[in-house]
């Protein structure tokens, strides 16, 4: 959980990186780029919800990786379909993500991409 400010994307990224690396999962440069790079774009998108705090959640299986952030922030109109098409396009941009999206729900706005490791 970190509060929802500028330092946010970072703190998140680097923990997403040491969890990994504790899983034994060693990807090469370029798969780490796009996790850090991913990781930090989720993140600025829940923290611009302007809640108080946002949660990051990773989860493994099969050789992937599933980043979730949480804003926090109940009562959010979803995003318009320009806003969001443009979040998920950037996330997607990424070549290791397999899939990503975007949703609200009575805990705030969801996003996630599953990346290969």
């Amino acid at each position: 959980m970190y509060t929802a400010n500028r330092w946010a994307p970072d703190k998140a990224k680097e923990a997403v990186l040491t969890q990994l690396a504790a899983w034994d999962f060693r990807p090469g440069q370029s798969v780490l780029d796009a996790v850090e790079a991913v990781t930090v774009l989720l993140v600025e998108t829940t923290v611009a919800d302007q809640g108080h705090r946002v949660s990051v959640h990773l989860s493994d299986q099969d050789g992937q990786a599933c980043i979730l952030a949480l804003s926090h922030h109940p009562g959010l109109a979803d995003l318009d379909d320009d806003a969001g098409s443009e979040v998920l396009h950037q996330v997607t941009a990424h070549r290791p993500v397999t899939e990503c999206g975007m949703d609200t729900g009575p805990d705030g706005r969801r996003v996630w991409a599953v990346v290969d490791l």
